[in-house]
C-alpha cells in the first residue's frame, strides 16, 4: 500500500494521479485482511478457545490496521495521511463484518448484511479524494479536473 496521489505535483517519477480504481485498491488493507483470515481460522480451529478471543483479536487488528496504514503511507516532510488511514481502518472493520468474524455471535447478524455493507462501503469511499496534505478535507475538484 502506498499513499494516494491526488495532484500532479505529488505524481513524481512517472507516477500518475490516482483515480477511482486506484483508490479502491489503496483503501483496502489486503495484507491485514489476509492476516485476519488466518487468525480466524486458527481461533475457530481451536475448540477450547473462548469466543472472547476473537473479539480481542478484532480490536488488536483494528489498531494494527491504523498503525500499518500510517507506516505504509508515510512520506518525509508530509503530515500523516489521516483520511487514508481512517478509510482503510474502516475498510478492515467492514471486511471483518462481511466475513462474519466475531459478529456471527450477535443474534441479529446475517451474512447478507455484511455483504451489502461491503459492496456499498467500497463503492462510496473510493469517491473520496484525500486533500493534498492528507489531513482530512477531501477534494472532489482534484479528482475531476486533475488540478489542485
Amino acid at each position: 500500500m502506498r499513499r494516494i496521489v491526488t495532484t500532479q505535483l505529488q505524481a513524481t517519477q512517472g507516477t500518475d494521479i490516482d483515480g477511482y480504481t486506484d483508490r479502491v485498491v489503496k483503501y483496502i488493507p489486503a495484507d491485514v485482511v489476509g492476516a485476519w483470515v488466518a487468525i480466524t481460522a486458527l481461533i475457530q480451529g481451536n475448540q477450547s478457545a473462548s469466543p472472547a478471543v476473537l473479539w480481542v483479536m478484532f480490536v488488536v487488528m483494528v489498531a494494527i490496521t491504523a498503525a500499518w496504514t500510517m507506516q505504509q503511507t508515510k512520506l518525509a516532510g508530509q503530515p500523516p495521511a489521516a483520511m487514508q488511514i481512517a478509510i482503510s481502518t474502516g475498510s478492515f472493520v467492514v471486511w471483518v463484518f462481511a466475513l462474519g468474524g466475531p459478529f456471527t455471535k450477535l443474534g441479529w447478524y446475517q451474512p447478507l448484511y455484511g455483504s451489502l455493507l461491503l459492496i456499498t462501503y467500497m463503492l462510496v469511499v473510493a469517491l473520496i479524494v484525500p486533500s493534498q496534505s492528507g489531513t482530512g478535507q477531501a477534494s472532489r475538484s482534484t479528482a475531476v479536473s486533475g488540478t489542485p
